[in-house]
Order: structure tokens, then C-alpha cells, then sequence
């Protein structure tokens, strides 16, 4: 499949549900549009979609006949989602792999995305059927390994990071989500998930560490009405900031290759 007006495809995963994949999505993506750089989410996670819900956005889908609209958040941020099929954000989506997947190649290819300088593919998690059809039928660039503190998290995302590096899918950084809780009384940090891994696994797969992001209560106050891009805080900028110097990274070294 072919990038058209798309000039960095991005996915972001992680292999564990529940760590964050969609916020540190959806705040990278808001952060660029404060750059005014153009961006757009695939949400990829067919089967449980929650990119519309951190965006305050809501169905249907249009098709003009000449391709499916997406819709536009409160900054600009163009968003395709399985929940923009479906009556209401209560409705499971209820399919099969190959239908999943089917559908997966449909918003890459049959989405009016436009010109964008990011598209970010919010994956799913596990190492199955969506993942292979994203490394094997979108021509990404890379992509984001998203994980907590614990132990757990750090096992189970080696084997997405495996998995990627086994299909040659450049392996961008990775983020350590839920890092520290700021106590709100007396400012100390408290790390709620106990000791990071996040250092030894980059170093381990020889990748930078793009950020280190808070468990803040107001990050979930907004997530959960739908304003997650008013979360503007120095830990996002600097996300973006590493994350657009790793991209540069993963330019150069394609180009050394050719």
C-alpha cells in the first residue's frame, strides 16, 4: 500500500492492555498539532476502540464515494475508528480476525486522510492478527513500544519489540507510562508501580527512551471527559521533542542502507 500525501506512519503498541498505549497516543498527537504539524490517528484496536472517547469524538463515518471522512478532533487531529461504526460507545464490535484485519486496510487505504506529516497507528495489544497485518500491508516507519514500570509489562512488551524487529520494523523508543505520582501535599515523587525497567530495556534493544510519563489524576479527569489534548504539561513537550529527534535517527539510518 502506498503513503500518499502521508509523510510518517507511526504505529504505537505495546503487547500488555491497560498501559497506556492510547493516552501516550492521543498526547503525542495533540502535542505535534501544537506544533502545527499535521497529524492523524488510525485507531487499530478494532475490538476495543478508545481513542474516540480520550477525544470527545462521536460517529458516523461518511462515505462521499469517493472515500471515508474522518473525523476532526477540538486541535485538528484527523481520527478513524471502528467506534464511529457502531450505535453507541456501549456496542461491542463483535468480528472475526479477517474481518478485522480487512477493516484495518481500509482505513489505511480508504480513508480521505489528505497531507499529513504524522499518522499515528494506535495498535491493540498482543503480537496477532492486527500487528501482522499493519507490518505486513502499511508501510510504517517505525514504531513506539508503550509499557509501565512493572516487571510484567517489561516481559510481555519484549515480545512485541521481537516481534517487530523479526518482520524488520525499525524499533523508534520507548515510553514509560504511569512513571511516578507527584504527591499532591507535599511534592515528593512516589513511584506507584515500583522500580522503572524502562532504562535496561532500551539499552537492551539499543533505543532511546522517549518519555517518562506522570500517573496524574487530571490526565484521567480529562481523558475520561473527552479533552485529553488540553493536557499541555513540560513531560508531553519533551515526549514530542524526543520523539520527532528519534524519527530524524530512524530517517538517517534508512538512508544509510539505500
Amino acid at each position: 500500500m502506498d503513503k500518499g500525501q502521508i509523510r510518517h506512519v507511526v504505529a504505537i503498541g505495546s503487547g500488555k492492555g491497560g498501559v497506556g498505549k492510547s493516552s501516550a497516543t492521543a498526547l503525542l498527537a495533540a502535542e505535534l498539532r501544537r506544533r502545527e504539524l499535521r497529524v492523524g490517528i488510525l485507531d487499530a484496536d478494532v475490538t476495543g476502540p478508545s481513542m474516540p472517547k480520550l477525544l470527545g469524538l462521536t460517529g458516523p463515518l461518511v462515505d462521499r464515494g469517493e472515500g471515508i471522512e474522518p473525523s476532526t478532533s477540538p486541535s485538528g487531529v484527523v481520527v478513524i475508528s471502528s467506534q464511529f461504526l457502531v450505535e453507541d460507545e456501549q456496542t461491542p464490535v463483535i468480528w472475526r480476525g479477517p474481518l478485522v484485519t480487512r477493516l484495518i486496510t481500509q482505513f489505511f487505504g480508504g480513508v480521505n486522510w489528505g497531507a499529513l506529516d504524522y499518522l499515528l497507528i494506535d495498535m491493540p495489544p498482543g503480537t496477532s492478527d492486527v500487528p501482522l497485518t499493519v507490518f505486513q500491508t502499511i508501510p510504517i516507519d517505525g514504531m513506539i513500544f508503550v509499557f509501565t514500570p512493572q516487571d510484567l509489562a517489561a516481559l510481555i512488551v519484549k515480545k512485541a519489540m521481537n516481534m517487530a524487529r523479526d518482520l524488520h520494523v525499525p524499533l523508534i523508543g520507548v515510553v514509560e507510562n504511569m512513571a511516578e505520582l507527584t504527591c499532591p501535599q507535599c511534592g515528593h515523587h512516589i513511584a506507584p508501580f515500583g522500580p522503572s525497567h524502562v532504562d535496561a530495556v532500551a539499552r537492551e534493544y539499543g533505543v532511546p527512551v522517549i518519555a517518562h510519563l506522570p500517573l496524574d489524576p487530571r490526565l484521567s479527569e480529562l481523558c475520561d471527559a473527552g479533552r485529553i489534548e488540553q493536557y499541555a504539561v513540560p513531560s508531553v513537550a519533551a515526549y514530542a521533542d524526543t520523539f520527532l529527534a528519534a524519527i530524524d535517527r530512524t530517517e538517517k539510518a534508512k538512508l544509510t542502507t539505500l
